[in-house]
Order: structure tokens, then C-alpha cells, then sequence
């Protein structure tokens, strides 16, 4: 009896010791210290789902500015057009022309990336329950047994062996094989809008030269108004399209066309120009479709202003100085074509161009676009009428009867 009553002393007394002890305290400790973990992986992982799903799927603006899309575009922009703004001109441009698709590709791999780390943390933060075929359990174990389970590689060389770990894995397979999925579905929308964006802008090249011009399309449209205004409406349609697209996918607008001298900003730009000339100094029909493109165009460039953080700003020249306005109006007297003249009108248009100018000034500063003239400057060459062997003159074009406007 006093030997077991000496046991039963010892055992009560070292469960007291254990209790009031500092192993249990570390035990506890460690215990915090992974779910501390676990909790940090699972917000990470949340954190891009979310990122992902507002950039990918949801159609609508998000204007949160602390998004991990939105600071990667940025901060990769700034970094990248720093280098490239010290490049001679050809590999500046093509410096630029690749940005597009590269950021895109990175940050896809920067989504993947940290989901990968995030489900490791949590295994990790759970006591890194695995079975290895070789190797102790640890972080690094379940890093690599994140990484297959989320390209669902599904090599069997580690395995859960624990129901939390198991459910995890299942989760990650799951969230693994849609994230690729919606990257894949998302690349062919991304470039069929990047397609109809480029087609209209290609198509105004014989119609407002390149890089385009208001006075170019106006002369160009002179003696037919019909024409003039139908393509004012296509040019509506275009704009808002051009605003749908670039809001819900703010990536398209870092793709360029497919010419130097060419881009969406300096289209729109140029619609603007010559729909705010219409409704300062045409009447009827005409004057009522260029006020409804000018005013979807106008909401389209400060959208995209303010979706990309780009402040107005007043253009660096006057872009129509009197002298230039006045050879306008005698080309297009010249043509034919009633105007409206006098201090109205010019007050009238300057005001137009005041609720535009500053936001397609600051968009041409961030993207590093040119802002094109509203008066084209020397002679230039359509892009038609050139290629990588040859410059076809006016003359010789029309020699060849192939002039397509009158006047060239």
C-alpha cells in the first residue's frame, strides 16, 4: 500500500506540475502560433479569389484601390515604361506594344502563386499532416504538395493523412482546376473585344489618315454629309463599346494597335474633335447625330480618366489656335459645306473642347500615347499606301486611280 500510495502521490503531483509547467505553455503556444498561420493563408487565399473573380468575371467596375490586380498594373507600368521611355524610339514601341500581354501573364502567375502559399500556410498551420515518401513534413512539404495539388499534378508522393488536411486538399484540387479554367475562357473575350476595337480603328485610317485627324475626316467627308453622319453613328456605337470593354476589362486598354502611328485613344480623340466641330457649325440631322457621339464619347474618355486615376489636365499646345480653325472653315466653305460662323460659334466650340481636352490629355500622359492634332501637320502617308518597301505618293495613287477622296 505505500508503494501505490507513493505512485498516486507522484502521478497527481506531476499532473499538477504539468498543468502549472512550461511544456504544456509551449505546446499552447505552438498551437496559437498555426492557427495564426492557417488564419493568414485562409485571408489570402480569399483575398485573390476575390481579386480574381472582380477582374475576370464580375462585369462591372470595381473602384477599391487597394486590389492586388490594380497595384500589380500600376506598379509593373511604372517600372517598365521608366526603362522604355530611355529606348530609341522602334524598341520603345515595341517595348510598349508587349507590356500588355506580359503583365497580364504575370499577374495570372502571381494569382497562382499566392494561392499556392496561402493553402500551404494552412496545412502548414495545421500541423502539416502528410505522409512523404521521402522527407520529414515541414513547410517546405507543403508548399510542394500545394503546387501539385493545385495544378492537380496528382503525383501521390505526399499525401494527407489527416481529415483536415484531406479537406483541404480537395478544396485546393477544386479552386485549382476552376482558376485555370476561367484564365483560359477569359484570354478569347479579352482579345475578341481587343478584335472589334482594332477593326474600326484600321477601317479610319483611309478615312481621317494616320495618325488621324479632324480636319482629315471632315475633308474627307465633305461632299457627303449622308456619309458623314452615318459614320458618326458607327463611331457612337464604337465609343461605348470602347467604354464597356476597357471598364470591365481595364487590361485591354495597355494593348496597342497593331500600327505606331495608330491607337484607340488617338481615335477617339478624333471622333471627339470632328463631333465637337459638327455641333458648333452644322445644322440639322448631322448636328443631332454628332451631338450623340460626342456625348458618349466624352463619357467614355473621362471613365476611363477616372478608372485608371488619371487626373485632368490642360493639353501642353492649344490643339486649334484660331489661325488653324479659320483654315477649317475655308477648306470646308471650299467643299461646299454651310457652316455657322462668329463669335457663337467659336465660344461654342471652345467650350466643347474644354470638357474633353484635359481628359484625353492626361489619358495620352498615362498610357504614353500621342494626342493627335485636330489640323493634320505635313504631308503624311496613310497606312495603306505604304509598306515596308515603298511610299505610293498622292500623285502616284492618283495616276494609279486610286485616289478615294477628292482633294487627294
Amino acid at each position: 500500500m505505500g508503494v501505490v500510495g507513493g505512485r498516486r502521490r507522484h502521478r497527481r503531483r506531476h499532473r499538477c506540475e504539468r498543468r502549472r509547467g512550461r511544456p504544456p505553455a509551449r505546446k499552447d503556444s505552438r498551437l496559437s502560433q498555426g492557427y495564426l498561420w492557417a488564419l493568414l493563408g485562409f485571408a489570402l487565399v480569399l483575398l485573390i479569389l476575390v481579386d480574381a473573380f472582380e477582374t475576370l468575371v464580375l462585369p462591372q467596375t470595381v473602384n477599391r484601390r487597394l486590389r492586388p490586380a490594380r497595384i500589380w498594373m500600376r506598379g509593373t507600368w511604372a517600372s517598365w515604361t521608366a526603362v522604355a521611355v530611355k529606348l530609341p524610339p522602334r524598341p520603345r514601341q515595341s517595348a510598349l506594344n508587349a507590356y500588355g500581354p506580359l503583365m497580364l501573364l504575370s499577374l495570372f502567375a502571381l494569382w497562382a502563386a499566392c494561392l499556392i502559399v496561402g493553402f500551404a500556410l494552412m496545412q502548414w498551420g495545421f500541423g502539416s499532416h502528410l505522409d512523404l515518401v521521402r522527407g520529414q513534413p515541414g513547410f517546405g512539404a507543403d508548399l510542394y504538395m500545394s503546387g501539385t495539388t493545385f495544378f492537380t499534378l496528382g503525383l501521390g508522393d505526399v499525401t494527407p493523412n489527416d481529415p483536415i488536411a484531406r479537406i483541404l486538399t480537395v478544396v485546393e484540387a477544386g479552386t485549382g482546376f476552376g482558376f485555370l479554367a476561367v484564365v483560359i475562357g477569359y484570354l478569347p473575350v479579352l482579345y475578341q473585344a481587343f478584335s472589334r476595337r482594332e477593326i474600326n480603328i484600321s477601317l479610319l485610317d483611309a478615312r481621317a489618315g494616320s495618325p488621324p485627324t479632324a480636319e482629315e475626316l471632315l475633308r474627307r467627308h465633305a461632299a457627303d454629309p449622308i456619309a458623314f453622319e452615318r459614320l458618326l453613328a458607327d463611331w457612337e456605337r464604337w465609343s461605348a463599346e470602347l467604354m464597356e470593354s476597357h471598364l470591365s476589362y481595364p487590361a485591354l486598354a495597355f494593348y496597342r494597335s497593331q500600327h505606331s502611328n495608330q491607337s484607340w485613344l488617338a481615335a477617339l480623340t478624333t471622333v471627339l474633335d470632328a463631333s465637337a466641330f459638327a455641333v458648333a457649325s452644322l445644322d440639322g440631322s448631322v448636328a443631332r447625330q454628332a451631338r450623340l457621339t460626342f456625348a458618349i464619347a466624352r463619357h467614355a474618355v473621362v471613365d476611363l480618366a477616372q478608372i485608371f486615376l488619371a487626373p485632368p489636365r490642360p493639353p501642353a499646345t492649344d490643339r486649334l489656335p484660331p489661325p488653324a480653325l479659320a483654315h477649317v472653315r475655308a477648306m470646308l466653305a471650299k467643299a461646299g459645306v454651310e457652316l455657322r460662323t462668329g463669335d457663337t460659334a467659336d465660344e461654342k466650340l471652345h467650350e466643347l473642347r474644354r470638357l474633353y481636352e484635359p481628359y484625353v490629355a492626361a489619358l495620352g500622359a498615362r498610357f504614353l500615347f500621342t494626342v493627335p492634332d485636330f489640323v493634320a501637320g505635313a504631308e503624311r502617308f496613310d497606312n495603306w499606301r505604304t509598306s515596308a518597301w515603298e511610299k505610293v505618293s498622292t500623285s502616284r495613287a492618283k495616276a494609279a486611280g486610286v485616289e478615294l477622296h477628292e482633294g487627294d
